[in-house]
Order: structure tokens, then sequence, then C-alpha cells
């Protein structure tokens, strides 16, 4: 599916084919007359064709000739019933740019996540999809098809999916133990592929490996989605991404669901491989059985960047368990900060549980929620900076290191850690209520950054 078709268009050829092929034994009928002959008129024609030359053959060839069409005849027509009402269940909109194929409805979001020929469009949801009820066994778009190996085997994702604000509730994915791997909303999302401006609320996810509330493992951008549901698995898991590879970028995303694993797990994103994680944060509590244990990524490696993020909630592992990253392997951490508490076994930081050949550019930790730890588990780094909690609700301590607040980061001086200015958040001031302050705290910064 995927494409309208004129069911009129998929008749004839059909019908054509079958009536030509089959009404003789010789195989496809062909049409000729001897040197010299006239050409026929129609009805002369359709006895040529018929072999009915000498009319007194016809009565005795007709049925005969009603008798081998009869079957090819019926073939036909249920095959044409079939493509025809297929035709009429297709999306509207023709997949482009300009005309996405549109879902409207949960029968539209059932139609989508079954046909692979959606999957290279343009698409845009118009409606929330509540999933309640369903219990998924793989990934509902773009799903692993072959649990034996490691590797993706089936069609990715490689189309525009523009969320259009809106979100899928309550998605539940359990492997029941089968092995199952990539495993979320989308299970593989390639090269090319994008997805906006969606989120994903309530529900859990768990299975084998590359298991992420909104992708298993993602290949290509991902912006301005969250996700809220719970996700565990045995390796590299993560709260929105399980596995960011290669071309990947995670940028304007949150989590807030609870993330449970073995190896690799992050609130945000499990592993990040040579690619971006920007402007992002994670409130995600963060439990490791094993080792690459993150608030925010579990495993950042291969020149990974991460950037502008913060994480803050609880991360409890075994070894290489850190507030922001697990382990950072010849990857860069710049303008981030964590103020989760941490614990673990061994290579436990504040900030990073095991560095190798990283890079930093002015972090931040808080001293005061983890006392016991360094900012890097197993080395020190002067951009790897422990302030105390009241430090850290102050403006100055981040504008005097470099920190951008008038397009990234806006706090609420005394009351709150920075947040990035791209959440909707209400309660700027962090008094549990929304009133006049709230908006003073908005209009000053608007008025700070018209000014600059």
């Amino acid at each position: 599916m995927g494409h309208h078709e004129d069911s009129a268009c998929i008749c004839r050829p059909i019908v054509l084919y079958f009536f030509l092929y089959n009404a003789v034994d010789e195989g496809p009928l062909r049409i000729s007359r001897p040197a010299g002959q006239s050409v026929p008129s129609v009805a002369g024609s359709i006895m040529a064709i018929w072999g009915l030359e000498d009319r007194r053959m016809f009565g005795a060839r007709t049925s005969n000739l009603l008798h081998r069409i009869t079957i090819p005849l019926i073939i036909c027509c249920l095959v044409t019933v079939v493509l025809c009402v297929h035709t009429a269940a297709a999306l509207p909109g023709s997949g482009t740019q300009q005309d996405p194929w549109r879902i409207q409805s949960l029968a539209d979001f059932d139609e989508f996540a079954a046909d692979p020929n959606y999957w290279a469009g343009f698409t845009r949801l118009e409606t929330d999809a509540n999933l309640a009820g369903r219990t998924y066994s793989t990934a509902v778009i773009a799903p692993d098809v072959n649990n034996s190996n490691w590797y993706f085997d089936g069609t990715a994702f490689t189309g525009v999916f523009d969320g259009n604000n809106h979100k899928i509730m309550n998605l539940t994915i359990d492997d029941a133990g089968a092995g199952n791997d990539y495993l979320g909303l989308f299970g593989y999302i390639g090269e090319y592929g994008e997805v906006r401006n969606l989120g994903l609320e309530g529900g859990s996810i768990s299975g084998d490996s590359y298991i992420g509330g909104l992708v298993g493992a993602n290949n290509a951008s991902i912006s301005n989605c969250y996700s809220t549901a719970s996700v565990s698995s045995d390796y590299e898991v993560g709260g929105l991404v399980g596995v960011n590879w290669f071309y990947g970028s995670v940028s304007n995303c949150y989590s807030t669901g609870s993330v449970s694993g073995g190896w690799a797990v992050g609130g945000l994103v499990g592993r990040n491989w040579s690619d971006s994680v920007s402007d992002c944060y994670s409130t995600s509590d963060v439990s490791g059985t094993g080792e690459l244990v993150g608030g925010l990524v579990g495993l950042n490696l291969g020149h990974g960047s991460i950037s502008n993020c913060y994480s803050s909630g609880d991360v409890n592992g075994d070894h290489n368990v850190g507030g922001l990253v697990g382990e950072n392997w010849h990857g860069g951490i710049s303008n981030c900060y964590s103020t989760g508490y941490v614990n673990g076994v061994s290579d436990i930081g504040g900030l990073v549980g095991y560095d190798y050949s990283g890079f930093y550019t002015i972090c931040f930790w808080d001293i005061d929620v983890n006392p016991d730890v360094n900012g890097i588990g197993n080395t020190d780094d002067p951009n790897v900076i422990g302030k105390t909690t009241a430090e850290m609700q102050t403006k100055s301590t981040f504008t005097e290191a470099g920190w951008d607040f008038i397009e990234i980061w806006l706090i609420n001086e005394g009351a709150t850690y920075p947040v990035l200015r791209q959440e909707i958040r209400s309660d700027l001031n962090g008094d549990g209520g929304v009133d006049f302050a709230d908006f003073a705290i908005f209009a000053d910064h608007w008025l700070e950054g018209k000014d600059n």
C-alpha cells in the first residue's frame, strides 16, 4: 500500500491478462490475417480472435470457451475486490512534503504502522493516539523481524514523521522474554529519516537490547520529542533512545520515566556513538545492574557530543556510574550539569563515572548532593567543577563560565537550577504554584534577551 490507485486501472490489466492467456490452450492470443485480406470489422476481429471464422462452429466452441474462462474471471473478480477495498483504506495525502500522509484516527495510525510503503514519505499526525489495552511484542513502526542476531533485519523508517505536537499514549511493548531487539514506538530510524514534535506519554517498554521509549536505534534526526514511559532491557536502553548511531542527532528532547537495565543505561540515551545530543534533559531515575549507567547517557563514545544538557534523576549502578554520563570514551561534553544522587560500586562520579580520553567544557555537578565522590570517578578535569546547591542556583556561577543565558538557559535565582528555554515550564520560581511572580521572571528574561 502507501499509494492511491485508480481501481479501474488495477482491474483492466488483470482482466486482459486472464482473458487472453487462459481463453485458449496455445497461450496468449494473437491476431493475424493472411496476406491480401482486408482489415476485418470489429465483429470479424472478435470471431478471428476466438477462431470462429466458420460461423457454424460458433455454438460448439462458445460452450467450451465459456467453461475455460470461468475460473480465471472469478479469480480476477476476487483480486479486484481485495485491491479496491484495500485502496479505500489508504491514508489521505500523497506522502510528499506539500501533501503528507495524514493520520487522523486510531485506524489511520494502525494503517500507517502496518504498511512499510508509508515509511519513506512525509507523514503528519493530526490527532492523539491512545494505545491503551494493547500489548505489542515488537516495535510498532519499523520493527526488527529477526531476533537471532543483533543486526537490524527489517524495513527502516527513512521518512519524515511530524507529530505536530500530538502524542502517542499508553504504548506497551513486552517481548515476554523472547529476546526481541530494537523496541520502541519506532524500531529503527534509518539515515535521512526524521521524527519531530512528538510526545510519548505513559506506558512501558521492555525487551533485550536497543530499547528506547521513542526508538530502539536512531541513525537520523530526532527533535522536539519527549517520553514519560518506563523503559527496561538488558543492553543499551534509554528513556527516549536506545542507541544513537553514526548520523544520529537528538535535540530539544527530554525524558521523565524510570529507566533500568544491565549495560549502557541512560535516562535519555543508552549509548551515543559518534553522534550529538544537544539541548536535552532527563529527570528519569536510572538503575543498572551492570556498568555504564548515567543520568542522561549511559555510554558516550567515538567523539560523541553532548552539549547544553542536564540530568536531575537519581542514578544507581555497579561500575562506571555518573550523574550525567556513565562512561565518556573519546567523547565531548560541554556546558552540562547534573544534580541527582549517584550510587555505585566503583568509578562513580558526580558528572561522569569513567573517562577515557574525553574532553570537557565547563560542566558542573552538585557537591551537596554527592559530597563523597569526584566529578569524574577515575580522574580529575579542571573543567568539571563541583558547586554547592546554592551556587548551582546562582546565575553568575554559569554566566561567568560563559554559559548562554540569552538563547539557551534561564534560571530563577535561589530557587531553581538552570533550565532550558525550550522547556514548557510555568512554575518558574519553583514554589509549587503559577502566579504573577512566574510571569515577572519570564518578563525579566525576555527583556534581558531584547537588551542583548
